[in-house]
C-alpha cells in the first residue's frame, strides 16, 4: 500500500481544498492529512474562520482522506513522517522551502493553488461585500439602485460580456 501525506489549514473548505485533497490521494492508496491546529496558523500568521475541530471534522469526513492528526507546527514534520512513514509528501508549491528538506527521506511533489479560489480570497470578499452592505443602508432607494446598476457594469467590464 502506497501512504500519502499532506497538510493544510482546510479553513472556510471550497473545491480548491478538495481538488487538493483529491489529487494527493491521486498519488497513493491512503491518504493522511495534518489539519493544522489553531496555535500553528497563528504561528504562521493566519487567522481561522473555524477551530481545528471544526475543521478536522470536515476533512476526516471527505471520500478520499483516510486518516487525519493534528499539525502543531513546522519542527514536526521529520517526527511525522517517522510516524506515518508516507512513500510520498504533497504540499503547495508555496510551501517548497519548508518541505524541500523532507526529500531525503521520502518523495515530495509539489502541487499548484487551484487557481481562483482561496479562503483568504473567500474572506476578503466577504469583510468588502460587508463594508458594502453598511454604507448602502444610507443611500435612498434611487441611489441603491443607480449604484447596483453601476456594480452590474463594471462586473460586465470586466467578465468581457
Amino acid at each position: 500500500m502506497k501512504k500519502v501525506l499532506a497538510y493544510g489549514s482546510f479553513d472556510m473548505f471550497h473545491i480548491g481544498h478538495l481538488n487538493f485533497l483529491q489529487r494527493a490521494k491521486s498519488f497513493g492508496d491512503y491518504l493522511i492529512v495534518g489539519v493544522t491546529s489553531d496555535e500553528f496558523n497563528r504561528e504562521k500568521g493566519k487567522v481561522t474562520f473555524f477551530t481545528y475541530e471544526e475543521r478536522a471534522k470536515v476533512v476526516e469526513n471527505i471520500k478520499c482522506v483516510d486518516e487525519i492528526f493534528k499539525a502543531n507546527g513546522w519542527e514536526e514534520k521529520l517526527k511525522d513522517v517517522e510516524r506515518y512513514k508516507p512513500d510520498v509528501v504533497i504540499a503547495g508549491e508555496e510551501w517548497k522551502q519548508r518541505y524541500e528538506p523532507l526529500k531525503k527521506y521520502c518523495e515530495v511533489v509539489f502541487l499548484s493553488r487551484y487557481e481562483g479560489v482561496s479562503s483568504a480570497m473567500a474572506r476578503n470578499f466577504l469583510y468588502k461585500l460587508d463594508e458594502l452592505m453598511y454604507l448602502l443602508k444610507n443611500f435612498s432607494d434611487s441611489e441603491k439602485e443607480r449604484f447596483v446598476d453601476l456594480i452590474e457594469h463594471k462586473l460586465r467590464q470586466n467578465l468581457g460580456k
